[in-house]
């Protein structure tokens, strides 16, 4: 089931469901005693996106500090459950996973996913998806003691009832790496007092775990890399799609052609590689064919997720709208250049010094955010159009100058 359908579903049964179950709690409701929930146990509830994923490592490892690593769950769709098994931040069976793929398989799953949380007798249960109203509708049913999430007060964010014993302020202000952890320590906070909380914000910067790949890997997917003289040239990875979510962040596949072009001509060394997902294969293959050059080659759909992330340590940069990729990218050696426009750098770049966000910053950006549900009625993506072919260009080019300085990996 695609993205737009899923948030047409949340709308539309997830409101009256939200109002319900609000109903239901404040007839039924116990509340929690005064002081901080005694924690044996803490469960995150993230659906979908695996790149934010990435920049909630550091709430996640707060949550293991607290209860340990084998007493973290985590609930996700099931096409979004890699990047916990690649990093390992959670035991692989303590991810509850979730089918989305037609309504029946997500009803039934959701049901499945339910009463496993019920098995688990949880203490904390931690709604990561700011104001979906599904995950707060999860996170309620989940039966967990504390409930953690953002809450609307006075309309400053999209309707979902009043579930949570942990309720929160969203603050449009913060990073979302800072924002993740801020849900996981109001866990140590009296629910009475909140949502007032007397803490600085955590810093930004993420727990950026290096990526390692296994042994064998880099053989599999150096086969699928241009080899000269045993020896492979130094590669610049493009990445011209970008997730259903929000298609507005798609810079014009035809400005990669020509930054490919650009290049080529200016490094003869180099070789141009474009990636994506299987479903976007066909349409990447087009963009790289156009650029008719032997040294470019459509890798889209040609690896695995953990091959896309071996292949990531074996190239030198990644050009990338903001999307999953720039994320994972950041878990690698290799530099990120990632291209902004419906969202803001400010609250979801990569906090890396290899990850560099170009933005416009055009009047009408960011229409994207947390109290919109990330959705637009934008038709005509400017924001991504006002970044040009030059500004991209010199931006690899002075990275890839730096790196071309740098001493050997």
């Amino acid at each position: 089931m695609n993205i737009p359908k899923l948030q047409t579903i949340d709308r539309v049964v997830g409101v009256p469901l939200c109002f319900a179950l609000t109903m239901a709690r404040k007839l039924f409701g116990r509340p929690l005693p005064p002081g901080p929930t005694p924690l044996r146990n803490i469960l995150f509830v993230k659906l979908a996106e695996q790149g934010s994923t990435v920049l909630a490592i550091a709430a996640i490892n707060r949550a293991v500090a607290l209860v340990g690593k084998e007493n973290v769950y985590f609930i996700a769709f099931e096409e979004n459950r890699f990047i916990l098994d690649l990093l390992e931040l959670v035991p692989e069976e303590n991810v509850i996973t979730v089918n989305s793929q037609t309504l029946t398989e997500l009803a039934m799953s959701t049901l499945r996913a339910v009463r496993r949380m019920w098995q688990l007798k949880l203490d904390a249960a931690i709604d990561m998806e700011f104001f979906a109203r599904g995950s707060a509708a999860i996170t309620f049913f989940s039966r967990a003691r504390a409930r953690v999430g953002f809450h609307t007060w006075y309309a400053s964010g999209p309707y979902r009832g009043d579930l949570m014993t942990h309720r929160l302020l969203y603050n449009p202000h913060l990073h979302t790496t800072s924002m993740f952890q801020i849900l996981v320590e109001s866990l140590t906070r009296d629910p009475a007092t909140l949502p007032t909380i007397d803490l600085a914000p955590p810093c930004p910067e993420n727990d950026f775990r290096q990526f390692v790949p296994r042994q064998g890997e880099v053989r599999t997917v150096e086969a699928l890399l241009p080899r000269e003289n045993g020896k492979g040239p130094p590669i610049i990875l493009l990445n011209p799609n970008a997730s259903d979510l929000v298609p507005l962040r798609q810079w014009p596949g035809e400005r990669y052609v020509e930054l490919a072009r650009r290049l080529l001509a200016k490094y003869p060394e180099i070789h141009i590689g474009f990636t994506g997902g299987p479903r976007e294969a066909a349409m990447i293959e087009k963009l790289a064919g156009q650029v008719n050059s032997p040294r470019c080659t459509c890798l889209a759909g040609k690896t695995t997720l953990r091959q896309l992330m071996v292949l990531y340590t074996l190239c030198e940069i990644l050009v990338t709208n903001d999307s999953g990729p720039a994320h994972f990218a950041s878990l690698t050696s290799i530099h990120v250049i990632t291209l902004f426009g419906p969202e803001t750098p400010a609250l979801f770049a990569a906090r890396t010094p290899r990850n560099v966000a170009i933005w416009a910053g055009i009047s009408c950006s960011p229409c994207v955010n947390a109290n919109n549900n990330r959705q637009s009625p934008c038709q005509n993506n400017l924001c991504m159009q006002h970044i040009s072919i030059d500004q991209v260009f010199q931006e690899v080019c002075r990275v890839y100058a730096l790196r071309s300085s740098a001493p050997p990996r």
